[in-house]
């Protein structure tokens, strides 16, 4: 049995390979591939040559997985690559890895580039935590789906699109959460790289005016901002108990305005009126 390698590749610059990314692609006995055409302008750039190589994608999956697991238990090593990036981020290899660690195949990770983190490091949105959504649903509804249920959480999300669908994605952040800061990163390391800045509406408007729009891989990422609305039944039932409580008023202002994320002065205004109204029996 032998080891097999997943192999991080260049997501535009062919430099941006590793020292030993290129040692092992020239040691392994073969790669499994998601487009051979791909792979061998990398090999080719690399000067490795004579390497076998095994075409491995999302629509051959099932199939591949089990022979390349035979050539791993026959002993032969293999390198796992995607066209771009780190394979199984947004691209084939899950279920090899899987099989892998069900059979108890040695895995050895080669890092290298992922689009989303090279995005992140340029795009002035806050980094101590993100989420990472990938490429979305293709139709509009469940697209919007998704948005809503993790926008909300307030976190720097990172989402992949292409020229034809970047838009539509951007109208319904823009829906959703138009007061969120966005990023878009297009053709990351590559000659024509750029990068466009703004609310959604701003960088809707920046990329329809630029031609090149029709080609490139985007990256978007959304640092965004809803507010959340308050359960004022809540609020004023929170307030009544410690009312009861014989909580003085300034003490409450403090407590529900840290609790429920509002104005001080707005919670001080509630606890008097609740207090009169119990006064005068309103």
């Amino acid at each position: 049995m032998s080891y097999l390698y997943v192999v991080a590749t260049p997501i535009g610059n062919l430099d941006d390979i590793t020292y030993r990314a290129v040692k092992v692609l020239k040691d392994v006995d073969c790669i499994a591939c998601e487009d051979t055409r791909t792979t061998k302008k990398l090999l080719s750039h690399l000067g490795i040559q004579g390497k076998k190589l095994l075409s491995y994608h999302q629509f051959n999956e099932e199939k591949e997985t089990e022979h390349i697991l035979s050539l791993l238990k026959g002993g032969k090593s293999v390198a796992l690559v995607s066209d771009a990036g780190t394979p199984t981020l947004s691209d084939p290899g899950y279920r090899l890895i899987k099989r892998a660690v069900e059979e108890g195949i040695p895995l050895v990770p080669i890092p290298g580039a992922f689009a989303g983190a090279v995005a992140l490091s340029v795009s002035g949105l806050p980094t101590d935590k993100f989420l990472f959504l990938g490429f979305l649903p293709n139709k509009d509804k469940q697209r919007k789906e998704i948005l809503k249920e993790y926008l909300p959480l307030g976190i720097t999300t990172v989402i992949y699109e292409s020229p034809k669908r970047v838009l539509k994605t951007l109208s319904a952040i823009d829906e959703i959460a138009p007061n969120s800061d966005v990023v878009v990163a297009k053709e990351l390391t590559k000659i024509h790289e750029s990068f466009f800045r703004g609310k959604p509406v701003d960088v809707i408007k920046q990329l329809s005016e630029d031609p090149s729009i029709q080609k490139g891989e985007f990256v978007i990422l959304v640092y965004p901002h809803i507010e959340k609305k308050v359960d004022e039944k809540k609020v004023k039932e929170e307030i009544q108990k410690l009312l009861k409580q014989g909580v003085k008023t300034g003490e409450i202002a403090k407590v529900i305005s840290k609790q429920f994320n509002i104005p001080k002065k707005q919670v001080y205004q509630e606890v008097l009126e609740i207090k009169e109204k119990q006064t005068t029996g309103g």
